[in-house]
């Protein structure tokens, strides 16, 4: 009876540990504890990718879950039309052209460049640390590979991935296009990193999307107790195109659907691995892509659905990318129509963390979190889009004028400027088919002034992208 009674006893105390810690961890919730965040962010995914945004074969439930539950936006544009300058963008809420991370010859940074994202920079992980958050960057990095330019060295306690383009430092002379109709990952001499060492030289990028996950995983099991910020910035389906054993022939679409359902696959994992912590309540997922596809691979490359243009335009189907916001009871379900953009990331998320602001910069982001919420519409009423150092286009509410034209695939590149402007009213023709500029004088004019009073405000920083080791 003795050991009975000793027995029952033990499981009445634990059975009271475990609800008064599930009771506390719901009473900081409910007393709106710090929320987590964490953006996953994809490469080179077109805006008519997913399931929720129109792709008629591949499937995506996990996403499409994500914008049942959450925030679907249909008109979320970049920073920029190609890798680095919009990856600086999202975590610093500055114009690539502000932060010197821009240039009109070499559009991104290469395993050769000597340049990166300047210290001076804020971005939401440094703003985020000294709010008491830990922070994490996994995957694609692209701001500079050198230690001084490195996440760990722009507010991330830790890093692992890969530093640049999945698709640079070629070791075989096989022409460029070629290389990727049966891509091999020993032809990608690609570094994998751990904070500031190399530890695997090639990256097996067979299995890449799958250690990602891997990594995000451990990564919240591990911070469950303690407000986190994670930045999963996946590598593909930026080309050459991975994609492990288990979904490799998977899809109705190819590598590229392999590819595309194995990173929704990585967000169930984590979406899961949420839930399973009792975290889903306090924590915002961001999911959305870097640029648009990469039209010139055809086949390997993703699709800008109804919008004209691709990767490295500034045409709808350059920056217009496909974005969710998640957050249960914090994110108010519906589709927001109206603008927003990557750039507005880092105010919402240092506001909605209680972190600081610096007001020694001018940012270009807007607050969204009453939008997430349900209370207001969107602030954001203008966009601004460069190529290099040109001011390529502004929108101004659904009208959109160009000063530029450029082959809609991007590459090889035609930069002109335009004798006769050209204006879009996206609000009824998203494939920018029908130019309106004639009709609407006083509309051009309007964006015209805009456009004149940003360039006059402007103040570019010197370009990092120019710079070369040894150069």
């Amino acid at each position: 009876m003795k050991n009975i009674y000793k027995s029952s006893n033990t499981g009445i105390v634990i059975f009271f540990i475990l609800f008064i810690g599930l009771s506390f961890q719901n009473f900081l919730t409910a007393q709106g504890a710090k929320p987590n965040f964490i953006i996953i962010f994809t490469d080179d995914q077109g805006y008519g990718d997913l399931g929720t945004f129109g792709h008629p074969t591949i499937k995506t439930p996990n996403i499409d879950q994500m914008a049942e539950e959450g925030q679907k936006w249909t008109s979320f544009y970049v920073a920029a039309n190609v890798c680095t300058p919009s990856r600086s963008g999202i975590l610093t809420g500055r114009l690539p052209v502000r932060t010197g991370m821009y240039s009109n010859k070499r559009r991104v940074l290469f395993p050769d460049s000597d340049g990166g994202l300047p210290a001076y920079e804020n971005t939401i992980a440094k703003l985020l640390k000294g709010a008491g958050y830990s922070t994490a960057a996994i995957g694609k990095w692209h701001l500079g590979h050198l230690p001084q330019y490195l996440p760990t060295s722009h507010g991330f306690d830790s890093y692992y991935g890969i530093p640049y383009s999945n698709d640079m430092d070629r070791v075989n002379d096989i022409a460029y296009k070629d290389i990727f109709i049966d891509p091999k990952f020993q032809n990608f001499n690609v570094p994998l990193m751990k904070d500031t060492e190399i530890i695997e030289r090639p990256t097996d990028q067979n299995t890449i999307t799958k250690r990602y996950t891997q990594e995000a995983i451990k990564y919240i099991n591990e911070n469950k107790d303690k407000p986190f910020f994670l930045y999963l910035a996946h590598s593909l389906p930026h080309v050459p195109l991975f994609a492990s054993d288990d979904f490799k022939g998977k899809s109705e679409r190819g590598l590229y659907g392999d590819v595309i359902e194995e990173i929704d696959w990585s967000v169930g994992e984590i979406l899961s691995t949420l839930k399973k912590n009792g975290l889903e309540k306090n924590t915002y997922v961001i999911f959305t892509s870097d640029n648009g596809p990469w039209l010139v691979f055809n086949e390997q490359g993703g699709s800008a659905g109804l919008l004209f243009g691709g990767k490295g335009t500034s045409y709808e189907g350059g920056v217009r990318v496909p974005a969710v916001f998640w957050g249960p009871g914090n994110v108010k379900p519906g589709v927001i129509s109206k603008m927003g953009s990557t750039l507005d990331i880092l105010p919402t998320i240092t506001n909605l963390a209680g972190a600081k602001l610096p007001q020694d910069r001018v940012y270009d982001g807007y607050d969204l979190g009453p939008v997430l919420k349900g209370e207001n519409k969107t602030p954001r009423d203008e966009m601004f889009y460069y190529h290099g150092d040109h001011l390529f286009a502004v929108r101004k509410g659904d009208y959109k004028l160009y000063f530029y034209s450029n082959n809609p695939a991007g590459y090889p590149e035609r930069l002109e400027k335009l004798e006769k402007l050209t204006l879009f009213n996206l609000g009824h023709d998203p494939s920018e088919r029908f130019d309106l500029a004639d009709q609407h004088p006083e509309i051009v004019k309007e964006i015209q002034e805009i456009a004149k009073k940003h360039s006059a405000e402007m103040v570019f920083g010197a370009t990092q992208l120019e710079k070369r080791i040894g150069g």
